[in-house]
């Protein structure tokens, strides 16, 4: 499997920003999806996770009511929507693919997604 993350930038705090994930598998919908973020200094944290039919959906507490986490299994891709951006945002953003995971749990350790795209840097400036 590989992922492959684009459309990451650079956008003033309140902005909005869109990231995909493609993905080169014929079985796309037997993966849970997830995003993750890294910010300079810190541990790479989880954002948000989708599961493989689309229907459930998480997000950590900080861009809840922010940001919206979608797929598209005919294409093998999964978005991430973020609005009203804050600086605390900035960071690369890395989809991640949970195949072992059961259809209602979508798991939030980095350590259970098998499979990892390259990042992409999202900038939020004051």
């Amino acid at each position: 499997v590989q992922l492959q993350a684009s459309g990451g930038g650079l956008v003033q705090a309140g902005g909005s920003l869109s990231v995909s994930c493609a993905a080169s598998v014929s079985t796309f919908s037997s993966y849970t999806m997830g995003w993750f973020r890294q910010a300079p200094g810190k541990e790479r944290e989880f954002v948000t996770a989708i599961s493989r039919s689309g229907d459930i959906t998480d997000y950590t507490d900080s861009i809840k009511g922010r940001s919206t986490i979608s797929r598209d299994n005919a294409k093998n891709t999964v978005y991430l929507q973020m609005n009203s951006l804050k600086p605390e945002d900035t960071g690369v953003y890395f989809c991640a693919a949970d195949y072992s995971s059961s259809r209602m749990l979508l798991r939030k350790s980095s350590a259970d997604y098998e499979y990892w795209g390259q990042g992409t840097q999202v900038t939020v400036s004051s």
